[in-house]
């Protein structure tokens, strides 16, 4: 009997491709998620920068409170003095009429040693067009701590700028770099004063930091000769080569250490727009006297008095530096805003946030 075998039969099928229609719903699905999912990554990402930088100012602190602890409770800051002789790396002694032009000199001896750039084209110069204090008094306590200047402990996690200066240091000796001033002046609206421009403040951006101490923390109350703010910029601060840095500040002098600001982000970098840290919305990261950090409003702290120049608030205009986050109210916006923490009224005896003490007259305490 004969047995019929079936032909299996293989059945191709067509691959069909996505039509145009297909392809357009794909896109348009697609762009809806990202619409959606966009906002929340950023505010994701926000949120963990905070966090981190929080962390890094609960670190400066730790540190800071380990530098105290060793040097009889002192505030860490520049120590040289006028009159005494001072050996930098290149072999030569100084000795400065002021504690200014001294610690100036600091400034360049620890850069100098730390970098090892102590001759050549990015030998570190004298610092002689700027106070030291006013962004790099953080150099002190990196030193102290032996840490590597090109960490990023002093750098706000949402400060690109300074993350990327930090990460190559000789950059501003590039045509064409993106460091502050490096380039020239960038034109109006920004601040213009021309020291901005010299090689030896050019080449420190490097080692910037993105938060800021009060000037209450390293430099003598009113009524002494000290440092004190001018009305077109908030970068700059005016005074006498007489200010009397040799006793230093101690933790002991601070009246409210859980309501006195001591080290804050100089920009809310975390807000759109990043707003500068006086704008009475801004919650930039701040570190207290007492180890605590928090993020409370701007508008929500004390007025600022200049005790200089009277107990009226003091109020100023925001004028950005090359780079910088521009004013809210864009470039030349002259709206006056109250500088709050960073001139607090009675020093390091006074209250940033909570009920102030009344002023009781000019020079009262």
């Amino acid at each position: 009997m004969l047995k019929v075998q079936k032909l299996k039969v293989q059945r191709w099928s067509r691959r069909r491709g996505f039509t145009l229609i297909e392809t357009g719903a794909t896109i348009l699905v697609m762009s809806l998620l990202g619409v959606t999912v966009a906002p929340t990554l950023h505010k994701a990402r926000s949120v963990s920068q905070g966090v981190s930088s929080a962390a890094n100012l609960q670190s400066i602190g730790q540190g800071a409170g380990a530098y105290g602890f060793f040097n009889r409770g002192k505030l860490f800051t520049y120590s040289w003095r006028a009159g005494e002789s001072y050996l930098l790396p290149d072999g030569r002694v100084y000795s400065q009429d002021t504690d200014v032009q001294a610690q100036q000199r600091q400034n360049q001896e620890i850069l100098m040693r730390r970098t090892g750039r102590i001759q050549g084209i990015s030998k570190m110069l004298t610092f002689s067009g700027r106070l030291p204090h006013r962004r790099s008094v953080h150099l002190v306590l990196l030193d102290y701590l032996d840490e590597p200047f090109e960490g990023s402990r002093f750098i706000d996690p949402a400060d690109e700028n300074q993350l990327y200066w930090a990460e190559n240091p000789l950059e501003y000796l590039e045509p064409g770099n993106s460091l502050p001033y490096g380039n020239g002046d960038p034109g109006p609206g920004y601040d213009s004063d021309p020291n901005w421009e010299l090689r030896s403040v050019v080449q420190r951006w490097t080692f910037a930091s993105s938060y800021f101490n009060m000037p209450d923390s390293w430099q003598p109350d009113f009524p002494n000769a000290r440092y004190y703010p001018v009305a077109n910029t908030p970068h700059l601060f005016t005074g006498s080569n007489d200010v009397d840095f040799r006793t230093g500040r101690f933790i002991d002098e601070v009246a409210f250490p859980s309501q006195k600001v001591w080290i804050a982000e100089e920009f809310d970098r975390e807000q759109a727009g990043s707003p500068y840290f006086a704008y009475n919305q801004a919650r930039v990261e701040k570190l207290m006297f007492d180890g605590s950090v928090n993020n409370w409003a701007s508008g929500d702290a004390n007025p600022s008095i200049v005790e200089e120049f009277g107990l009226r608030p003091w109020n100023q205009t925001y004028v950005p530096l090359d780079t910088f986050p521009i004013p809210l109210g864009g470039l030349g916006d002259e709206s006056l805003i109250n500088q709050r923490f960073r001139w607090t009224f009675r020093g390091l005896g006074g209250v940033d946030y909570g009920p102030a003490q009344a002023p009781r007259g000019p020079g009262i305490r």
